[in-house]
């Protein structure tokens, strides 16, 4: 083997970097069992605030020691291989940046009729369209104003210098056109800034381009609508005098010595003492009465006033002392000193406490926040907010350094050109802080009169923070309202189960494989089974590194991924027997099995990855993580079964060379026959016609009662309820349409008899935001009124009294419009890169067309599938999951083929072109052993999904149950033979044959 050497040291730094990132995800898991164990009563039952509070307070707290290198729980949560919302429980929610808002700002909210009624026609034919919104508007605005230019309303005041009253409308909307974009990148920014300090429970915020849209995930959260407010509130932008800390010496002094005196009077105790107390010590940390005196002396250096004399946390912790910069680990400590009452009574009552946003360095390297007392007034209004900001934008200071100008309106002008002069005239120089979301951006010091209302902000930027910056001070210029389009809220309890469903379908699936690959291959597949073991640990040490979650469709692709991975060690070992019963040597055997194999590997991975990547390019949440593991999964697969396999074997056989007692046949497969004869290729017109009715059977039954959609096509809201006992589905739909208005109402068992999932169209074209809790209230009152039973939030209290909402999900028309037209796509997309990819690696179109061909064949068979089961009662939702399944099998459905299609090349060369038949025959029975082995060892672990991996799982496993049974199907009856069919249309047809016979001899010469 070459390169071998390489191979273990890349094989050896693949498994330390792993070993690296899966250890965050080690402690993190240590961490959370004992943050349960603190929240666990005497009776066993688990406070979720408790422990959140204790999460939250070890936040900014070294957990972690890797060598000498701290790291605190947040550093060890960015860093672990985080899970879904759908395994760990959560928020998800899409945000639209409404474009009326930034239309009516840059006309200067005007009140046209006209104009009103097109923003409200092009809002209106938005929601059930895919169209961009200005081209909409632009088309109504003509319908309501014939001749009339876009400048009659765009050319004023607001759009000086962008918009003037001679531009065409193209140029106006090109105008629109942007703003919206900066629009939609200022509230990204915003959201970003506010979901960073959501607390513990790793926020994650993406936009979704060609959207409009801000994708947001918050595991863990609790409070739906503490979120709502949190991502629909206007952000606030404000500007404040800086107090500094040598002006309000007195307040700080007398603060000092109520806190030294506190420590003072609690005795010395050990760590672990304190630790057990709730006292101000624990709070405070180190205080002067167990503090060396060196602290001390040092701690004097900060400010003069405070030489010889004790120092409390509040200057002691501080870097370096008395500066009133702190670690990030220490800010717990400072808040928890400023929000007691009597502390707060010693300082002015216009002295507000603010953070810095961002953390610097010290000279020590540390990293340190610093403490704002800001004035904040009597009326606590400040003098400047956002609204007089007109325009911002990154630039560069006097020493070419990233910096920010901005420019205010009239008023704003005005009072900032007072304000600076004031703040100038003072010895030291003021500083006028600027600050968003309650947090401190910038405080720069004033060197003068700022007039026009134009400034420039410098500060230690790079270029990207100074872009930021100027996104944040710009947001208060326009307000861009965002409304929720999409959300899906999912109980601790239902992600918890998810979670364990999938593990242990994870664990049965690993099972029958490993079983059945050392039952069929003897030893050979003891190291299929190695190689997979280390599979599984690439894939997620990996993900763990791409900082990915492992959703519950995600740990469907490791499951899926085990089998593929077994595959590819089936396809070289039946290679390796294949060259053994022509009378190779062991190790000759072995070389040219790994050699022969390899393009048919590498052929079938790389199509399968193409359409992962589609999946991932345009699926959304669960299903991106989907394509995510997937593709981690083939490119490890591939690693380990043709590299790693590969040494293991040749180490085994490495001392005793052929005599060596490896081997890849066992009592089981011996009963297996290798030289099958069947004439596939006479019986493909009646698989045709078995293919056709069936696909026309079931499209038939489409036609006639349509396909079950779920919510991210159709749109609405879905509900999973949980209750005690056991309810009937349907008694509760015909109470709940009633309740519903007679609204189109669905309500179906939903993994269990005692849990229903209740989806319903109800007042689903209402954007307003009461519109959500009107139908959560009209929902809880109908089940409330069916059952005689109680609501209750806690999903953890249900009892034979309570019912509760495990989780829920709301999908407006427009998205689920957007989200068939990304489904669509992917499909088509992954068609065409399969096509062109077969099409350069066999030089025929035949080839390509005839794979296609067979693969919309599995896709319409296994949709033809959902529908007839459905017309007798087995119903499974049309939705995001099911469009990763038939892309699933579309990618693996191919492998098959490109197996047989790589053997057909390979015997071509031994014929002549009247051969053709007999060659696509010997092609695909010599393969046949394989292909039916692949696909059986793929099945296994989807029979497993299908029985363990839980309700969410059930209908993907059943379109790949389908789907790759049909797909081996194809591989035989249809590819192959289409694509012999598609040459004789090219071709005379010859009537001579020859026998299979005759083409397997001359191949084994």
């Amino acid at each position: 083997m070459k390169n071998k050497g390489l191979i273990i040291v890349l094989t050896v730094f693949i498994t330390i970097l792993c070993l690296y990132y899966l250890s965050f995800t080690y402690v993190s898991l240590g961490v959370r069992e004992e943050a349960i164990s603190a929240a666990t009563d005497a009776n066993g039952v688990v406070d979720l605030s408790k422990k959140q509070k204790y999460l939250d307070s070890i936040w900014n707290l070294p957990v972690y020691d890797l060598f000498g290198a701290e790291y605190t729980y947040k550093e060890v949560k960015e860093n672990e291989l985080s899970l879904g919302l759908d395994l760990q429980g959560g928020m998800h929610v899409t945000l639209e940046v409404s474009p009326i808002d930034i239309v009516k700002g840059l006309s200067a909210n005007n009140k046209d009729s006209s104009f009103l009624k097109a923003l409200t026609t092009a809002r209106a034919r938005q929601i059930r369209s895919e169209g961009n919104f200005s081209d909409l508007f632009l088309e109504a605005y003509r319908a309501e104003n014939p001749g009339k230019g876009l400048t009659a309303v765009f050319a004023n005041s607001t759009t000086k210098g962008r918009i003037s009253s001679t531009d065409d409308d193209n140029k106006v909307i090109q105008v629109i056109n942007d703003e919206i974009e900066n629009a939609i990148d200022r509230s990204f920014t915003i959201l970003r800034n506010r979901l960073d300090q959501f607390g513990t429970s790793q926020p994650n915020i993406q936009r979704l381009p060609g959207t409009g849209r801000i994708q947001i995930e918050i595991p863990g959260a609790d409070n739906p609508q503490r979120v709502r407010k949190l991502l629909q509130g206007v952000a606030k932008l404000e500007f404040w005098d800086v107090v500094e800390a040598s002006t309000l010496n007195n307040s700080l002094l007398a603060i000092n010595d109520v806190l030294v005196k506190e420590a003072k009077a609690i005795p010395f105790k050990t760590e672990d003492a304190i630790a057990k107390e709730g006292d101000l010590s624990t709070l405070l940390g180190d205080s002067v009465a167990t503090q060396p005196d060196t602290a001390k002396s040092e701690a004097s250096k900060g400010l003069d006033s405070l030489q010889n004399l004790n120092i409390s946390p509040l200057f002691s912790l501080s870097t370096p002392p008395g500066t009133f910069r702190y670690g990030v680990s220490d800010t717990a400590k400072i808040n928890a000193i400023f929000k007691r009452s009597d502390i707060r009574n010693l300082l002015p009552r216009t002295i507000g406490i603010f953070w810095a946003n961002k953390p610097e360095k010290d000279q020590g390297g540390k990293e340190a926040l610093e403490l704002f007392f800001l004035d904040i007034r009597r009326d606590g209004k400040a003098k400047l907010d956002g609204t007089v900001i007109t325009d911002a934008r990154n630039d560069l200071d006097e020493f070419a350094q990233p910096a920010v100008s901005m420019t205010m309106n009239a008023m704003g002008t005005r009072v900032w050109a007072k304000w600076t002069a004031e703040a100038s005239s003072k010895s030291p120089k003021g500083r006028i802080a600027i600050v968003l979301d309650n947090t401190v951006y910038s405080a720069p010091s004033v060197n003068g009169e700022i007039p026009n209302g134009n400034s420039q902000i410098a500060g230690n930027f790079t270029q990207e923070e100074a872009k930021d910056l100027a996104n944040v001070l710009k947001a208060g210029s326009l307000p861009a309202p965002t409304r929720i389009v999409e959300e899906e809220i999912i109980g601790p309890t239902l992600g918890e189960v998810a979670k364990n469903q999938g593990i242990f379908s994870v664990v049965c699936g690993l099972a029958l494989v490993v079983i059945f690959m050392v039952a069929y291959y003897g030893k050979g597949g003891a190291v299929a089974n190695f190689s997979l073991i280390f599979n599984l640990f690439f894939i997620l040490g990996i993900l763990a590194q791409l900082d990915a979650a492992l959703t519950l469709p995600g740990i469907a692709g490791i499951v899926l991924t085990m089998g593929m991975a077994v595959d590819a060690n089936v396809i070289i070992y039946e290679r390796i027997r294949e060259e053994l019963r022509r009378g190779k040597r062991l190790r000759e055997a072995i070389d040219l099995g790994f050699k022969r194999s390899f393009w048919t590997i590498f052929d079938s991975n790389i199509t399968t990855f193409l359409t992962a990547l589609m999946l991932y390019i345009f699926g959304q949440g669960a299903v991106k993580g989907f394509a995510i593991t997937l593709m981690v999964g083939i490119a490890s697969t591939f690693f380990t079964a043709v590299y790693i396999s590969h040494v293991v074997i040749e180490w085994m056989v490495a001392k005793k060379g052929d005599d060596s007692n490896v081997h890849f046949k066992t009592f089981m497969s011996s009963f297996v026959v290798s030289n099958v004869n069947f004439n596939f290729i006479a019986k493909r017109k009646f698989a045709y016609i078995f293919s056709g009715v069936f696909i026309g059977i079931g499209f038939l039954t489409i036609v006639l009662q349509g396909l079950n959609y779920g919510v991210d096509f159709k749109g609405g809201r879905a509900y999973v309820v949980t209750f005690y006992d056991p309810v009937d589905a349907t008694e509760l739909k015909n109470d709940l349409t009633e309740n519903f208005e007679g609204a189109g109402t669905e309500v179906k068992n939903f993994g269990g008899n005692n849990i229903v999932k209740v989806v319903t169209s109800y007042i689903i074209d209402d954007e307003a935001e009461v519109a959500d809790e009107r139908v959560r209230s009209t929902l809880i009152n109908g089940l409330e009124k069916s059952t005689g039973l109680t609501f209750v939030a806690d999903d953890t209290k249900v009892d034979p009294k309570h019912f509760t909402i495990s989780s829920s999900t709301k999908v407006g028309a427009n998205v689920a419009d957007d989200t068939k037209t990304a489904s669509l796509q992917a499909t088509l997309l992954s068609l065409l890169a399969i096509f062109l990819y077969i099409l350069l690696r066999f030089r025929k179109w035949q080839f390509s067309a005839g794979a296609v061909l067979a693969l919309a064949h599995d896709s319409s068979f296994v949709i033809a599938a959902f529908a007839i089961v459905g017309a007798l009662g087995i119903t499974f939702e049309i939705d995001q999951v099911f469009i990763a399944a038939i892309l699933t099998v579309i990618g693996y459905s191919i492998n098959d083929t490109v197996i047989i299609f790589d053997r057909i090349r390979e015997y071509i060369g031994l014929g002549t072109s009247h051969e053709r038949e007999s060659i696509f025959n010997s092609a695909i029975n010599s393969t046949l052993n394989r292909t039916i082995i692949t696909s059986g060892t793929v099945l296994l672990v989807i029979i497993s999904l299908l029985f363990f991996g839980g309700e969410g799982l059930r209908g993907f496993a059943f379109a790949l149950l389908i789907g790759v049974g049909i797909g081996t199907y194809s591989s035989v009856f249809i590819a192959a033979p289409v694509v012999l069919d598609l040459e004789r249309v090219q071709r005379p047809k010859v009537s001579q044959n020859l026998s299979t016979t005759r083409v397997a001899a001359k191949w084994s010469k």
